[in-house]
């Protein structure tokens, strides 16, 4: 392979980058970002790794959630902790359930960029640049709004920045203490269909616990605290080459942006610019494959990601809907297995169920989504695999941007607490709904 640097993606065809009127502005702000601290560190970026190669084993479980696009006016304290709230109930069930260690990874704190199925939007007879993230340019359709802007970055970074200073603040300062799950609850779960259920887990836990500080072995400390990681899509390569640093210790180069990039289905091309940039950095890194991903390439892909066949490396994040996964998946798992490499198998089942309805709403069918999720757990377990992961868009809001599930959304629902820029969410009472589909699939299997 040609000899890597974090800008030798420059050489490659770069898609779904925004065009800016003035490319010395983008020059200057990429300087700047290359200037400021990391964000995250390798010690934290390679613990990650440890643990999604136990993940890839069967050792442990991937829970990566969040906003399908992250928007500055978000980085508030009570929507950060709405997002950490769901992803902690989520794995206290799924621990409960699966008896393994589930790894925590929000989609946050730089999930600011969105790629976009044309780059101008028509409305009665005036063009503009699409939306494609607050990072780039602004929602109103004004000429003003859709101007894409490198500035913007900047203020990305900075948003980024306060978003991880206060979940690691949560994470590490006693807010997700197992001991009191209360500081977890949202004022919608008492309402929710399966609040009952959780509560009683959650009382089971509280004995277990007590049983163990009593005969002592573990200290409370150990508990007190979890492991929480950012990723993101690394859509816009010159944000993500800025913060593309040296490790301390001088082996190999990090994405310092976030702990776990992943590479879009729209980008995951083998001669194109994302993948020259991802073969080069040692973060985990993602992969999202769709219906058109052919098994040759597929394995080709991740030889040029994971040559030395790292565990923990590669994580394939697999979006095919609930009518393609019977006849997608299958073939590339035989792929994947015949060339010997190691890889973690996530499920996305929100990409591929994508809808809209006769008033022109983007949703999902909460029924195409479980049962995507019900397939990909039966083909794994007849091809000998194992589903090592889940990937979803939800938010801790009581959003009504899904149709279906225990709460019934129909589609007139949908007008009443929709808001979502770009893709419908998962609230809290369906993702929760999901979580005890996996936690009782677990305990089926075992």
């Amino acid at each position: 392979m040609p000899a890597w640097t974090p800008s030798s993606w420059k050489t490659k065809t770069a898609l779904q980058q925004p065009q800016y009127d003035e490319p010395a502005e983008l020059e200057a702000v990429v300087r700047e970002l290359s200037e400021r601290p990391p964000l995250v560190t390798s010690w934290e970026v390679e613990r990650l790794k440890s643990q999604l190669s136990l993940a890839s084993c069967g050792g442990a479980f991937l829970l990566q959630g969040g906003d399908c696009n992250e928007s500055f006016q978000a980085c508030r304290a009570d929507p950060i902790e709405k997002k950490l709230k769901v992803l902690l109930q989520m794995s206290l069930v799924l621990v409960f359930g699966m008896n393994k260690p589930v790894i925590r990874v929000g989609r946050i704190a730089g999930q600011y960029a969105k790629p976009r199925s044309s780059n101008t939007e028509k409305r009665d007879g005036v063009t503009l640049p699409s939306y494609r993230g607050d990072c780039v340019n602004r929602i109103p359709f004004t000429a003003k709004d859709r101007r894409n802007r490198p500035e913007l970055l900047l203020e990305a970074y900075g948003r980024s920045a306060q978003t991880l200073n206060y979940l690691r603040a949560l994470a590490e300062g006693g807010f997700a203490d197992i001991h009191h799950p209360e500081n977890w609850e949202l004022d919608c779960v008492s309402q929710a269909a399966r609040s009952q259920e959780y509560h009683q887990i959650v009382r089971g836990i509280g004995d277990s616990l007590r049983f163990i500080d009593t005969i002592g072995g573990v200290t409370r400390a150990d508990l007190s605290r979890v492991d929480f990681y950012t990723s993101h899509e690394a859509l816009l390569l010159p944000y993500e080459q800025a913060l593309t640093r040296q490790a301390i210790s001088g082996n190999g180069w990090y994405n310092l942006g976030t702990h776990y990039p992943w590479i879009g289905d729209r980008t995951r091309d083998l001669d194109g610019a994302h993948v020259e940039y991802f073969r080069g950095i040692e973060n985990p890194i993602g992969v999202k494959v769709g219906p058109t991903a052919s098994p040759a390439e597929l394995t080709e892909l991740i030889e040029v990601l994971n040559p030395n066949r790292q565990l923990g490396r590669m994580t394939l994040i697999c979006r095919f809907g609930s009518g393609k996964i019977q006849t997608c998946l299958p073939p590339l798992i035989d792929a994947v297995q015949k060339s010997g490499h190691p890889v973690l198998w996530s499920v996305d089942p929100m990409h591929g169920n994508t809808m809209t309805t006769d008033n022109g709403i983007k949703t999902r069918h909460f029924d195409q989504i479980l049962s995507e999720v019900r397939d990909s757990f039966a083909i794994h377990q007849q091809q000998g695999t194992i589903v090592g992961g889940i990937h979803l868009e939800l938010t801790g809001n009581n959003v009504t941007e899904c149709i279906g599930g225990a709460g019934g959304l129909q589609s007139a629902d949908l007008a009443r607490a929709y808001e979502s820029n770009v893709d419908p969410r998962l609230n809290y009472e369906q993702a929760m709904e999901i979580a005890f589909l996996i936690a009782g699939q677990a305990r089926e299997s075992a």
